[in-house]
């Protein structure tokens, strides 16, 4: 039987292409405005080809879309770090190629979880905004060295009584007065003729917010932006701005948006299957009434799994089967070897012993003085130890992808074709059903613990096998 290891080498083969398959990817013909654009990223000038991912924590924490900035960056150039939340919107929050520091005297505002409670000032595409409380309150980011920037673009409320925004980058600073007759969003752009490597935007007077900022280089290349938030289902999309994201849709002009949401909702403790199409059908209708016509990769829920026993039926459709995981088998008693026979001595030569040992006496007879030196304890050699064997099956408590799981992967995969959305079928690449347990307790581990969130080297797995199908596509389409 091959492998769950073999069977994850062979979902990374080169994929199979049909005409609306590459791998895991289907509908590909969709996407063939992003990868003209891509084709054309390399060594020239102007804006870079800009990825918008929007999703859940596998967006926010940035494993992922991290590997594959890296990945399409060291390919096409580097475009920039693109669009993030401002400052540091949660605990934890490290965003990849750049380093962000946040003083106090701000609230923070999300679409879910802490901040989340309404009233609070609108929220765009970022998930995030953050509202100054004092006078002086700042928030910064340096770029490493592959992400330098000569365009930044901050997004805030322009409204009646608001503050300023001071921007300083290269030793020049310049104010924004969002002090307005009406509430409106306003994204402000600066450009710079050679690349910079630091911002520090302040707010000044009255309270002002800021719903996101972006750094972009503009000679060609890729810029890949993840808006991610902690927990979140695409519901929660639904709770950011409109008129918000259609400004910062406008200033920040992706050419190909993800949408990466659906493993919250298949871990929902309930979830129906008519209520989730609406909502998918609902976003998807609104990105593209926001957007325009920006292409629209959707990936499916990855493999996931849980020990919950009420996720076996929070969705109306068949219990699914528990996943079967490694354990080692009961010792083999261990084998020891028959002992070593050492060869007799033979007749001459025991008698040769004698004479050395003997003395000469008086009358001319010989006799021995000392006794042979005792012949030593033969030693058994230690027994042979057997290796440790591993078995896999089903423990007590066992493993199982929750059944609302495969009930969002579904509805997804049906609704991205009948929509003419891409689709990335995420659980099938990284190997089908339970492989989550390979990834977790085989070497080299790639997710942690939970049998939910990938760690770097998933990150980069995923990445390379999403960019791969990708690729196929491409090739098919030109």
């Amino acid at each position: 039987m091959m492998s769950l290891l073999a069977l994850a080498a062979a979902a990374a083969a080169t994929p199979v292409v049909t005409a609306d398959c590459a791998g895991g990817l289907c509908g590909y013909p969709v996407l063939k405005p992003y990868f003209e654009k891509l084709t054309a990223a390399r060594g020239r000038s102007g804006k870079p080809v800009h990825i918008l991912q929007i999703g859940d924590s596998h967006t926010a924490g940035d494993a992922i879309t991290g590997a594959w900035r890296d990945m399409l960056q060291a390919r096409y150039g580097s475009g920039g770090r693109g669009m993030m939340p401002p400052g540091k919107p949660f605990n934890g929050y490290n965003p990849r190629g750049v380093s962000v520091d946040m003083s106090d005297g701000w609230s923070i505002a999300s679409i879910f979880g802490p901040g989340s409670q309404t009233p609070h000032p609108p929220v765009g595409l970022a998930g995030f905004n953050l509202t100054s409380t004092r006078d002086g309150a700042r928030i910064s980011m340096v770029a490493g060295a592959n992400e330098q920037f000569d365009r930044f673009v901050v997004c805030a409320m322009a409204q009646p009584g608001a503050g300023t925004l001071a921007i300083s980058i290269g030793g020049k600073t310049e104010r924004i007065a969002l002090d307005a007759f009406l509430s409106r969003p306003e994204c402000k752009e600066l450009t710079f003729d050679a690349p910079q490597v630091a911002v520090s935007v302040v707010a000044e007077g009255r309270p002002v917010t800021i719903t996101s900022w972006a750094s972009f280089r503009d000679t060609g290349g890729v810029a890949l932006s993840n808006a991610g938030v902690v927990g979140s289902q695409l519901v929660h999309f639904s709770r950011n701005d409109d008129a918000v994201v259609a400004e910062e849709l406008r200033a920040y002009d992706p050419d190909l948006i993800v949408v990466a949401f659906g493993t919250n909702e298949g871990f929902s403790p309930r979830i129906a299957p008519q209520e989730y199409e609406i909502t998918l059908r609902t976003q998807i209708s609104r990105i593209r009434r926001l957007a325009g016509r920006v292409p629209i990769l959707l990936l499916g829920a990855p493999d996931a799994l849980t020990r919950r026993s009420e996720l076996l039926s929070n969705a109306p459709t068949a219990t699914p089967a528990p996943c079967l995981e490694p354990a080692p088998l009961p010792p083999v008693a261990p084998v020891a070897p028959p002992p070593s026979q050492i060869a007799p001595d033979s007749i001459d030569d025991i008698l040769g012993e004698l004479d050395a040992q003997a003395t000469q006496t008086v009358d001319g007879r010989r006799m021995i003085t000392t006794p042979p030196p005792a012949t030593a304890p033969l030693l058994a050699p230690p027994p042979v130890r057997q290796p440790t064997q591993i078995g896999w099956s089903i423990t007590a408590r066992p493993l199982f992808p929750p059944a609302g799981l495969k009930m969002v992967r579904d509805v997804q995969r049906r609704v991205a074709q009948q929509l003419r959305l891409g689709f990335w079928d995420w659980e099938a690449r990284m190997g089908g059903r339970c492989t989550a347990v390979s990834w977790v307790k085989l070497q080299p581990t790639r997710m942690r613990g939970d049998y939910v969130h990938f760690n770097s080297a998933g990150g980069q797995e995923i990445a390379t096998r999403l960019q791969t199908d990708l690729d196929a596509a491409a090739n098919a389409v030109r």
